[in-house]
């Protein structure tokens, strides 16, 4: 088996006494579409904001492709190949789908100066291959306001796609979709994952089901099993303190 692409031993985070993570061993393997589920606080957006530089535990190691990542800033986490997408969509509204991936695509220079310049062919036919890739292709010069709640969600999946990481972190990309955005936001998390390792945290377990390969379930900071979501969904713990009381987990946690 290949060394983990990501790896956290003993991670513990702390806010005003209350352990969001516990002493959180978890590791995902490279080309891996790992899902994480849990109940309200068991510690999932937490675990994401220390992968990705927002917040620095207390205790614990976070090893990235074998290097120490733990209490690298935002920035630093970003450019060794960490992408992340919040729950709601950031996208600049006034922008079309091309300029916001012209802008992700150069994440580093004004919004001006960078819209200003002019690309390469080869720059050009991959942002064009994004949007067609993420079903923006024929929104790709209309204001990015007018898209509906899913097309913002998937722009912003293109927005990182384009800076090309080696690992997505996707915190509950199908809230507030339809199902036929779902559907196709499943669609596109698998053909993603062909070329890419993603973790996401979700609590829709019909759309759960849809992408995952391996299931990690949180409870109150460690992890409480991992498996196939079947295994999981069958587990008597899981059914106990999850599936079968907590049916809407926190988004924040």
């Amino acid at each position: 088996m290949p060394a983990p692409i990501l790896e956290a031993r003993g991670v513990t985070v702390e806010f005003d006494g209350f352990r969001a993570l516990n002493g959180l061993d978890f590791s995902v393997q490279p080309g891996e579409l790992r899902v994480v589920i849990g109940p309200n606080g068991a510690g999932k957006t937490t675990l994401l904001d220390v992968i990705s530089g927002q917040v620095a535990p207390a205790a614990g190691r976070v090893r990235f492709k074998g290097r120490d990542i733990t209490g690298l800033r935002v920035h630093q986490v970003s450019r060794l190949g960490i992408g992340r997408k919040f729950q709601t969509p950031s996208v600049f509204e006034n922008l079309t789908p091309h300029e916001n991936l012209q802008l992700a695509w150069n994440e580093n220079k004004a919004v001006g100066k960078t819209l200003r310049a002019t690309l390469t062919a080869s720059i050009h036919d991959q942002i064009h291959g994004i949007l067609e890739h993420v079903g923006l292709l024929d929104h790709a010069e209309r204001p990015a306001a007018v898209l509906s709640h899913g097309e913002k969600q998937w722009l912003e999946i293109g927005m990182l796609i384009v800076q090309d990481p080696d690992l997505l972190l996707i915190d509950e990309p199908v809230a507030g979709m339809t199902d036929e955005e779902t559907e196709k936001t499943g669609q596109l998390l698998l053909s993603i994952a062909q070329d890419q390792t993603i973790v996401v945290i979700e609590h829709d377990m019909e759309f759960v089901k849809q992408i995952a390969q391996t299931v990690t379930v949180l409870h109150e900071g460690r992890v409480l099993c991992e498996g196939p979501v079947e295994a999981v969904q069958r587990n008597p713990e899981v059914v106990r303190i999850y599936l079968g009381r907590e049916r809407t987990p926190d988004a924040r946690n």
